[in-house]
């Protein structure tokens, strides 16, 4: 029987040829049709020169369920989720490989109320219907709408988070990086502009084009970050932002080009929420967390872990009724915004704060840097991560002082603790250390753990 490899954890990701291509994606769209009894469904594409291909088919295939197709165009994985509670779909269906290699890309699904499919029953009735093929005969009735007009109301959502009487007057450098952010964009800041906010911004990598000829938009890598960084300097500008090729992550910069880590920006964010909800539940991945547990616990909320993953998140959310949820990987969820992930949402947030404390960007994160220092996340690709994780257990777990095994191994030990977990979407063993206030044991331990994940090839 056929197995199809691009279906991964909570999303679909692949190679372009084998793995993925418009035959499998046309499949997949008729299964995604099927699986869910759908009759309308949302459809976008980011900016890679595969994705139209892709588009196209996965549109074939749901139109050969006899499904309306509402298609997005060239879109946020985020407008995605916009459209299809808006639309009032039965499901969204974004392709997109987000920052993954040129010759990969791949689908972000939701089912109706832009709700994630459960990875258990949802993505799995999907997979076994599109690798046995046996579909019901074709349906009538199917079609393909333009639904671009839907962009105005997510414009309009997306400002509803902000108070523009708070803004103050900032200059702000935004990198797209190439990929699908630029239009809509400039769609916000058009709404910004005719709601009299005094921001100014600084364009930079703005046009889409497939052929990426800045590179991958992935600014998490650290040998990325400093195109953004110097162009907020060189603009005397008060903040970067950038993003990745969907933008549904984005990434911060100080006035001085410093990067903002994402454990950071998550616990500002908790702090922007609870100030406005107080006693609310935010959601945290447990990857990195004493900075983020501090700041809720001190400000009257309640922190809830959630094992990594957008699918894993946005369930949290919605099981909690969580205001607000983020990853240290720069992915952040908003009950008031169908529980999804935006990245457009959270820079305007950091400037509406800056703008009623009157503190630069830096200054809002001084003091949370210095009492939770962190390594950031550090990446090895290694033969059996099994095994390595075995060992690293072996020689840490039997002194710990605590543990948690929700996602990949944390274990805690009085003034620091680390996670090691393998990725679910790339063949990589991550490790992230923090400390409370003790920059050498984040050090240490780094060196220590390297070595020994090294040493296991």
């Amino acid at each position: 029987m056929t197995n199809y490899t691009c279906f991964k954890a909570y999303d679909i990701r692949g190679k372009l040829g084998d793995e993925l291509n418009p035959e499998i994606a046309r499949r997949i769209g008729r299964a995604f049709a099927e699986g869910l009894g759908a009759s309308r469904v949302v459809l976008g594409q980011d900016c890679r020169a595969s994705s139209a291909e892709l588009a196209r088919a996965v549109a074939e295939g749901l139109v050969a369920a006899g499904v309306e197709v509402l298609d997005l165009g060239l879109c946020g994985t985020e407008e995605m989720y916009f459209a299809t509670t808006a639309l009032d779909a039965d499901g969204g269906i974004e392709v997109t490989a987000s920052h993954n290699p040129m010759d990969y890309n791949g689908m972000k699904m939701v089912r109706r109320g832009s709700a994630p499919l459960d990875a258990a029953t949802g993505l799995a009735r999907i997979k076994a219907l599109a690798e046995s093929g046996a579909f019901a005969p074709d349906q009538p009735g199917g079609r393909v709408v333009d639904a671009a007009a839907v962009r105005a109301g997510f414009v309009d959502r997306v400002l509803s988070f902000v108070d523009i009487s708070a803004l103050r007057p900032l200059k702000i450098v935004v990198n797209a990086g190439n990929g699908a952010a630029g239009p809509t964009f400039d769609a916000i800041a058009a709404g910004l502009a005719a709601a009299g906010a005094p921001l100014e911004f600084v364009r930079m990598h703005h046009q889409p084009d497939g052929s990426f000829p800045n590179g991958i938009p992935n600014p998490l890598l650290p040998e990325n970050q400093p195109v953004t960084a110097e162009a907020v300097v060189a603009a005397g500008a008060d903040m970067g932002v950038a993003w990745d090729g969907d933008f549904d992550r984005c990434f911060l910069f100080d006035a001085s080009g410093g990067f903002v880590a994402g454990e950071y920006l998550v616990g500002l964010l908790a702090e922007v929420f609870l100030a406005k909800e107080p006693g609310a539940v935010i959601i945290h991945d447990p990857r990195v967390v004493w900075n983020t547990q501090d700041v809720v616990t001190r400000a009257g909320g309640r922190t809830v872990a959630a094992k990594t993953g957008h699918a894993f998140l946005k369930q949290a959310l919605r099981d909690t009724g969580a205001v607000y949820g983020g990853e240290m990987s720069a992915h952040h969820y908003f009950r008031d915004f169908m529980a999804c992930d935006s990245g457009m949402i959270p820079w305007l947030l950091v400037a509406e704060l800056m703008g009623r404390t009157g503190l630069s960007l830096a200054d809002l994160l001084a003091a949370r840097r210095a009492a939770f220092p962190s390594s950031g996340e550090i990446n090895f690709r290694v033969k059996d991560a099994r095994a390595v994780v075995a060992k690293i257990e072996a020689a840490y777990a039997p002194r710990a002082q605590a543990r948690d095994d929700l996602d990949g191994l944390s274990l805690e030990f009085g003034d620091w603790r680390f996670n090691l977990r393998s990725s679910n979407t790339e063949p990589l063993l991550r490790l992230n250390v923090e400390s409370r206030g003790r920059v050498d044991l984040v050090e240490q331990a780094v060196a220590e753990i390297s070595a020994l994940i090294r040493s296991e090839g």
